[in-house]
C-alpha cells in the first residue's frame, strides 16, 4: 500500500493487516503509484485504488490475461458499490467505453507488465490523467486485455457531486486532456487547488 501522506487511519488500518507492506511517498497518485510499483516483487503489478475492491478470481483471471504474450496490461470491469440502476448503467458504458478505445482509468484496476511499465518510465508525473496516459503509451506496446470480471469501486464521488454533474465533469476533462489541455490546469480545476 502506497500512502501519499494521508492524515486518517490509513497507516493504522493497514497495520492491523500483516500481509500488507505500507510505504510512503510524495502526494499524488502517480507518484504513489510509482512508489508501490518500485517496492513490489511481482512481474505482474496490480494498481487498485483505496476505494476499489478485487473480485474472488482477480489474480488468476490476471495471470490467464497475461499468459498472452501479446498482452502487456489490462483492466477489470467496474461495478459501483451501490446498487441503483443509475449506477449500474454508468458502470456498464465506462465498460464499453473503455473496451471500444482501449483506455482505462484507475477505477477500474489497472494491471500491467513490470518490464513494459518501467521501460514508460511507470505512471508520467502528471497530477491528473495519468492512468489515461499510461494507457496511451501502452497501446503502442501491445494488447490491453479488458477483463469482464468486476471489481467494486465507491459510488461516493458521484452521490456526493451528483451524477449528471460527474459524467460532465468527467467528459469535459478527458476531452480538454484530449486537446491539449495541461493536467497541472486540470487538476486545479478539477480538486479547486494547485497541484
Amino acid at each position: 500500500m502506497a500512502d501519499g501522506g494521508s492524515t486518517d487511519a490509513t497507516a493504522a488500518i493497514a497495520a492491523r493487516s500483516p500481509q500488507v507492506r505500507l510505504v510512503t511517498s510524495c502526494r499524488g497518485r502517480a507518484r504513489q503509484m510509482n512508489t508501490g510499483a518500485r517496492a513490489a516483487r511481482g512481474d505482474i503489478l496490480v494498481f487498485l485504488h483505496a476505494d476499489t475492491r478485487l473480485p474472488d478470481g482477480a489474480l488468476a483471471a490476471v495471470g490467464a490475461a497475461v499468459s498472452d504474450p501479446g498482452v502487456v496490461a489490462g483492466r477489470f470491469d467496474v461495478r459501483f458499490d451501490n446498487p441503483r440502476r443509475v449506477f449500474r448503467m454508468i458502470a456498464w458504458f465506462m465498460n464499453q467505453r473503455s473496451r471500444w478505445s482501449g483506455i482505462s482509468t484507475g477505477d477500474q484496476a489497472i494491471f500491467v507488465r513490470r518490464e513494459p511499465f518501467e521501460a514508460l518510465g511507470g505512471y508520467p508525473d502528471i497530477p491528473l490523467m495519468e492512468d489515461v496516459e499510461l494507457c496511451r503509451r501502452l497501446k503502442r506496446r501491445g494488447h490491453l486485455a479488458a477483463l469482464r470480471l468486476a471489481v467494486t469501486t465507491s459510488a461516493r464521488k458521484w452521490e456526493r457531486e451528483g451524477v449528471t454533474r460527474t459524467i460532465l465533469l468527467m467528459w469535459a476533462l478527458r476531452f480538454l486532456y484530449m486537446a491539449g489541455v495541461s493536467p497541472v490546469r486540470l487538476h486545479r480545476w478539477y480538486y479547486g487547488h494547485k497541484a
